[in-house]
């Protein structure tokens, strides 16, 4: 028994400088650390908004920009609460809850955020990062079912494993590191997805229009471009399966509400096709599939392509459609798209080497950014699993 208790407060993986030095202690977060909580000025009085005081609210966490700022007068007459640039804060209510960040300017923090201010024997960055791995197990104990609010007495009473400062400071590098390269990678996808949303808007024409402000050496020849109707060019109609169809593991792409297809054993379609949802997110996610699928009754399915590339369609549908969408949208519990909405689209249309060309550049960059995310989520996964290894398993 006593063996197990000493092998319950040993990593799995540590530096080999530090494997001599024996078993962490754990001790009460409360007992190590100094937190508060900050208030909210009266939303009605004009005079404690509008100054020079960062407000930061849980949203804001990781940000360097904060939407309100607060006067003098606005953090004297509330209960705001200053903290200062590198503190660890920790978000208590709503979406964000068990989020954890460090203060990236000098500010005023709100009710639904603790800042805790560690003492000289805890490295900020070690605790921050324990924090931040023990997120998942936080909200399953304390929010079961996602309801509820976090306190500054649920995460005092927290257990810490802590090594010496030494060996706080090295996993605190280490962990800091992987950081760093996950915000490059993260960066580096923005700045992809950045420039596919730019060119776009270059290489297609604005709505209803037949001149665009680049075009391709190669075709600068060609004419205008030809304005002509969804319905003209593809056929349009609504899936027949429902969400019951769908399994876990299936062989074909099951088309429904979300980003990513579900999964089914049959398939009623096998074409090219750009699927388009019906309701609830829509305008926003679009899939593109040349090949056996299944679709849902509040999708739509277009096909058939006549004198259009599929995939070229797919890029400009997916770049001009979901402003028309929000602004045609049959409003009730959620928005919705008819099917008269898809059909008199207009799409602007140059010859089919041009729309070629433009669908490769396209799906070119597609392939760059699917790289770039699965380099991301490597490198989240990996963290991950080193973190399990580099701290104790307390719970």
């Amino acid at each position: 028994m006593a063996d197990k208790q000493i092998e319950k407060y040993l990593p799995k993986l540590r530096f080999p400088e530090f494997k001599n030095d024996g078993e962490w202690q754990v001790v009460r977060l409360g007992d190590v650390v100094r937190c508060f909580s900050g208030g909210t000025p009266s939303a009605t009085n004009k005079d404690y908004y509008g100054g020079d005081i960062p407000f930061i609210r849980s949203g804001e966490l990781h940000s360097s920009k904060t939407e309100l700022y607060l006067t003098r007068a606005g953090l004297e007459n509330s209960s705001a609460k200053m903290v200062e640039k590198g503190t660890i804060l920790y978000a208590l209510y709503g979406a964000t809850s068990g989020d954890v960040g460090i203060a990236r300017v000098s500010g005023a923090i709100n009710q639904a955020i603790l800042a805790i201010i560690p003492n000289v024997n805890i490295d900020k960055m070690y605790l921050y990062q324990y924090l931040s791995y023990s997120k998942d197990f936080i909200i399953n104990r304390f929010l079961q079912g996602g309801q509820g609010n976090l306190s500054a007495s649920i995460i005092t009473s927290l257990s810490i494993p802590l090594p010496t400062i030494q060996e706080q400071k090295k996993i605190a590098s280490c962990l800091s590191s992987l950081d760093e390269c996950i915000a490059l990678s993260k960066k580096k996808l923005e700045q992809l997805k950045a420039h596919k949303s730019g060119l776009m808007q270059k290489l297609f024409p604005a709505p209803g229009k037949t001149l665009l402000e680049y075009r391709f050496p190669e075709f600068k020849d060609e004419g205008e471009w030809k304005i002509m109707k969804v319905k003209d060019v593809c056929s349009i109609e609504t899936g027949k399966s429902n969400t019951q169809d769908q399994v876990n593991d299936g062989k074909y792409p099951f088309f429904i509400r979300s980003e990513n297809p579900v999964r089914s054993d049959k398939y009623l379609y096998d074409c090219e096709a750009v699927i388009t949802i019906g309701d609830g997110k829509i305008g926003q996610v679009y899939h593109y599939i040349n090949g056996k699928f299944d679709l849902h009754q509040r999708c739509y399915k277009m096909s058939d392509f006549k004198g259009v590339d599929g995939k070229y369609f797919y890029y400009y549908f997916s770049s001009h459609f979901y402003e028309r969408a929000m602004r045609m949208s049959a409003k009730a519990t959620v928005d919705s798209v008819r099917l008269e909405m898809i059909a008199d689209m207009p799409i602007a249309v140059p010859c089919i080497k041009e729309q070629r060309a433009i669908a490769s550049l396209f799906s070119s960059l597609d392939e760059c950014i699917t790289a770039s995310k699965e380099k991301l989520d490597q490198l989240k996964a990996y963290k991950r699993g080193l973190m399990q290894q580099m701290f104790p398993l307390l719970y």
